[in-house]
Order: C-alpha cells, then sequence, then structure tokens
C-alpha cells in the first residue's frame, strides 16, 4: 500500500512543518545579532572623538552620517543583488514589464527626502552649538596669522609669537569658554586643531569669531590649512590647556611680566605690518636657510 498525497483531506500539510524551524533560526539570530551589537562601541570612522565639546558634538555628527550611509549604501547594495540573482535571465522570453507602481515610486521618492530632512535638522543642530558664543568667557583671545606664524595676544598686553620653526602655544583653562577673534595680517591662512575637530579661516580685512571648550588637559597640535606661502608647510602652533587655577596664575604673572618689563614683549617679524602688507624686506623664514 502507498502512503496517501499531501493534499489528502484529514492530512496536516508538512510546508508549515518545514517553515518553523527556519522561523525560529531566524529568530534566535536576530536575538544573538542584537544581543552582540549593544555589546560594541560605534567605530570612529576615521575622525578623533573630540577634545572639546563642540568638538564630541561634531564627532557624534559624523558618527551619524557614516552609520545613515552604511545603512543606505547596504540596502541599495541587497536590492542590486536581489535583483540579479532573482531576475537572472532564465530564456530567451521576454519577461513581463511592470511600471507605474504608485506605492512603490512614492515609498522610493519620500524615504530619501526624510532621511536627507533628518541630517539636515541634526546638521543645524550641531552648527548651532559649534557656533554658540556663551557670554562672560574665561578666557579671551586674539589669534594675528600672518606668513609664516602666529600671534597670541590676551589681556593686560600678553603675547606669545612664533614663526617657521617657532610653534607658538596658546594657553587656555580646561572645562570653560575660550573666545577667540581670528584674523589674517597678510594672506588668506586657516586655523586648524585636528583633535579639537575645528578648522576656520583666518582671512585679511575682518575677523572670524567663535568659541571652543576643551575638556581635558594636554597640549593639541594645531596647524594652517590653507597653501599661504613658501613655508606654509612650517607654520604649527600649539594649544595647552590647564586648569582653571594654573591659567589664572600664568596670566598674572605674564601681565606682571609685562607690566614691569614692557621690552620683553615679543614683536611681530618685521617684514610684517598690522595694516596687512608685507614689505619687500622681509626676511621671514631666514632662520631656516640663511637667506
Amino acid at each position: 500500500m502507498t502512503s496517501p498525497p499531501a493534499d489528502t483531506p484529514g492530512r496536516p500539510s508538512e510546508l508549515p512543518r518545514a517553515k518553523r524551524p527556519r522561523r525560529r533560526l531566524a529568530l534566535v539570530g536576530a536575538l544573538v545579532t542584537a544581543f552582540v551589537l549593544t555589546g560594541c562601541t560605534l567605530p570612529t570612522f576615521g575622525a578623533y572623538k573630540g577634545a572639546t565639546k563642540q568638538g564630541q558634538d561634531e564627532f557624534h555628527l559624523w558618527q551619524g552620517f557614516m552609520i545613515a550611509g552604511i545603512v543606505v549604501g547596504g540596502f541599495v547594495l541587497l536590492l542590486i543583488l536581489y535583483a540579479v540573482i532573482r531576475y537572472r535571465q532564465r530564456s530567451d522570453e521576454m519577461p513581463r514589464q511592470t511600471q507605474y507602481h504608485t506605492l512603490t515610486e512614492i515609498t522610493y521618492t519620500v524615504v530619501p527626502v526624510l532621511i536627507v530632512l533628518v541630517l539636515f535638522v541634526f546638521t543645524v543642530i550641531v552648527e548651532n552649538k559649534v557656533d554658540a558664543q556663551p557670554p562672560n568667557p574665561a578666557a579671551s583671545i586674539k589669534v594675528y596669522a600672518f606668513q609664516w606664524g602666529w600671534e597670541f595676544d590676551y589681556p593686560g598686553g600678553v603675547k606669545i609669537i612664533g614663526q617657521t620653526t617657532q610653534a607658538p602655544t596658546m594657553i587656555v583653562p580646561t572645562n570653560s569658554n575660550v573666545s577667540v577673534r581670528l584674523t589674517s595680517l597678510d594672506v588668506l591662512h586657516g586655523f586648524y586643531v585636528p583633535e579639537f575637530n575645528f578648522s576656520r579661516y583666518a582671512s585679511p580685512g575682518y575677523a572670524t569669531y567663535f568659541n571652543f571648550n576643551v575638556l581635558h588637559t594636554g597640549v593639541f597640535r594645531g596647524q594652517c590649512t590653507q597653501l599661504c606661502g613658501l613655508y606654509h608647510s612650517l607654520m604649527f602652533f600649539n594649544v595647552k590647556a590647564v586648569t582653571p587655577a594654573a591659567y589664572q596664575a600664568w596670566l598674572h604673572a605674564a601681565q606682571a611680566q609685562v607690566k614691569a618689563h614692557p621690552s620683553s614683549v615679543p614683536q611681530l617679524p618685521s617684514g610684517v605690518n598690522r595694516n596687512g602688507t608685507i614689505t619687500s624686506s622681509s626676511n621671514l623664514g631666514s632662520d631656516l636657510y640663511n637667506d
């Protein structure tokens, strides 16, 4: 005797039984994947985590953009692979053509617009935080860029100047708002601190204002990011973050030194003028090649 066919009335179908283990396996896999991912930290995607409050906000925005790009790119890749495998050529017959699927067309139009709007909103929020100018900053510094060095001016006549091989150091307090007025004395320069995730143009003719709040002590490298002439590659500076008490002690001691010995205040190189011009007799960079 032969067994009755699968579609014989009264006999349960084998299809649901075959699908149950797969569904359970998929559910277990999803739960395990979610559990594993909760224990992972998001990668930096090649960016600094940010040594300032503003830098951390920019870093988190960068992570969000990268994750959104990976998700969208992965979804598009899956669609491409699905189309390649599912609709690969099986015969010479023309496949059935479909078009004007209203729901699909609405979906692939609305979803990208929503993604762009969400990214735009988060960008505006972070940008407003970075550009905010809190009142009563703990330190106010005027920064002047010139070929090829930097000048940092503090209240009370305190100045720090360096050029080419002499990278000057800007001293700031930690966990405090530091207000910076940035301008150039000659050509376009760039004020860039990689670990702050921050860059601004130093432009001749007008000033740029910004604020940052360093989260911990340390020395952070800075550099010019605009091709500004022969010794552009040596136009470095440092930002040294110290505790607020150490900053106040240093500033008061420097102000006392300036008051007692005015001649000790460093001056700009002879070839740089406050009016934004460079004289033909400039000897900038002579410490390198003795020219």
